[in-house]
């Protein structure tokens, strides 16, 4: 192979890792899978046996793990400059603690973060980086970072951040820059974005073939693939979610075509038996957990089984449980967002660490007031087949409620309450967390004005998490099963 011609890159890439910091036993021989300690050791093994390696992550560092909450994201920004990625997007949860202090996260990073279509909506400037064109081996490599209004949509948190409307107006900016920088004979352009699979490939089919988009590196729909997609001739991949596992490409790169000649791509699971642990990394996350572990190992109270949370798109007895704690009194309805919930199982023994790793995003409550006609919009949007892909956002019920779905139609069949149907014109009162309501048209299929229509939305709780505790800890021996509360035919 002429080596001037062609060059071979080796590209690793998480996405969406959510401050999962520590390898968990897993299998009857307990292996131990994931965790930075694992993680950092299979990148000094890759950076060791290949010459030109990159480590790309497409956003969502942050959230989802105590450690991250108790330090506001500072203790994932120092770990995340141990592992020393190459170019990081940001992902909707980097936003969760407000603009100034994602700024400060910023100046805390030893990794520069590209983002080309998040801007300051006074002054229409730019938040961040839009793009960095990095020399590897004597051969340019563009990376432009992407996120979408949809995304942000989910949070809204901070009024004074917005993003392009979406991928139509993502996909021009992507064209200025790659137009702008097309005589610099860039050799291989990467997208790291954080806007969904689905979107991924959207966006792809919409970019022009002369912009030399390659590749597209993605999160936040957390997919698992056998093996990228490839949609205008652009490679599309993420890598699930967490530490469990890493993206691989080798790929060679041809320098008088300014694109990828050869190509393979692993998803890589993260064991002990890949790579010796990065014992460094490992005595960092140790004396954070060792914190966390004081402060939060109190036990508050026992199941009487585990309950489990494994899809986030059905009802499952986890879910069930933390929508009836809200229920009853001046409440028909409560919904709990399914991505509230960041773990699979919990108990039977509970600790107040596991309720704040559970129930990682601590949010308000507050109590609205529709019809019937209202509730059936929101279930048939929150049940439909497009918003179960992953991007969009499902609900747990609390007990009393059965919503029917029809998939084959693709209608709501029957909606309930308490064994009667749900009439259009009576009126119900809908518990909703903050994260939700405030961007109701997206997430519910419903506007915030018919929120507010008929009575003054009422903060129930400004903590659920409190809420929660409390409850837990004045019941023993709680139990839930999946009864039926949402049912899908066919």
């Amino acid at each position: 192979m002429d080596t001037e011609r062609f060059k071979k890159f080796t590209i690793l890439h998480s996405n969406d890792m959510h401050g999962d910091f520590l390898a968990e036993a897993q299998g009857e021989e307990g292996q131990l899978i994931g965790g930075l300690a694992l993680l950092s050791g299979y990148l000094n093994r890759v950076r060791h046996e290949e010459k030109n390696v990159l480590y790309l992550i497409a956003g969502d560092m942050v959230q989802g793990s105590m450690i991250d909450s108790e330090y506001k994201g500072i203790s994932t920004m120092e770990l995340m400059n141990y592992l020393s990625p190459d170019v990081v997007t940001l992902g909707n949860h980097e936003l969760d603690y407000g603009l100034p202090h994602l700024l400060f996260l910023e100046k805390l990073a030893n990794f520069p973060i590209v983002n080309a279509n998040l801007y300051i909506k006074k002054y229409h400037k730019r938040l961040m980086r839009p793009y960095l064109i990095l020399n590897v081996d004597g051969f340019d490599i563009l990376f432009i970072g992407i996120i979408t209004e949809s995304v942000l949509n989910s949070l809204k948190m901070d009024s004074d951040i917005s993003s392009f409307v979406g991928l139509e107006d993502a996909a021009a900016e992507v064209g200025k820059i790659c137009n702008a920088y097309k005589d610099d004979d860039i050799d291989l352009t990467v997208l790291l974005t954080h806007i969904g699979f689905e979107s991924d490939k959207e966006l792809a089919a919409m970019l022009d073939p002369e912009w030399g988009v390659d590749m597209i590196i993605g999160g936040h729909s957390h997919t698992i693939l056998d093996q990228p997609a490839k949609v205008n001739d652009i490679l599309i991949a993420q890598a699930g979610t967490g530490t469990d596992q890493i993206g691989r490409f080798d790929i060679v790169v041809d320098d008088d075509t300014n694109s990828i000649s050869e190509w393979k791509w692993e998803l890589i699971p993260i064991t002990d038996n890949l790579a010796a642990p990065d014992t460094g990394l490992q005595e960092f996350v140790d004396s954070y957990k060792a914190v966390i572990d004081h402060k939060y190992g109190s036990l508050i109270c026992r199941f009487k089984q585990e309950l489990t949370h494994p899809t986030r798109i059905e009802e499952t007895s986890l879910g069930n449980l933390f929508a009836d704690v809200f229920a009853g009194g001046d409440v028909d309805m409560v919904f709990i967002g399914s991505g509230s919930i960041r773990g699979t199982a919990m108990g039977p023994m509970v600790s107040l660490g596991d309720l704040h790793r559970i129930f990682a995003y601590d949010d308000s409550l507050s109590r609205f007031t529709v019809n019937g006609k209202h509730l059936r919009q929101i279930f048939s949007h929150t049940m439909h087949p497009d918003n179960r892909t992953g991007e969009g956002e499902c609900f747990q019920l609390n007990q009393g409620v059965q919503a029917v779905y029809d998939n084959a139609s693709q209608t709501l069949e029957s909606l309930s309450l308490n064994g009667v149907p749900v009439a259009d014109d009576k009126q119900y009162t809908i518990a909703l967390q903050g994260f939700h309501y405030k961007n109701s048209g997206n997430n519910m299929g419903i506007p915030y004005d018919d929120l507010i229509a008929l009575t003054p939305p009422k903060v129930i709780t400004t903590s659920m998490r409190d809420v929660i505790e409390e409850y837990m800890r004045s019941h023993q021996g709680i139990d839930r099963l999946v009864e039926g509360r949402l049912l899908y035919k066919n």
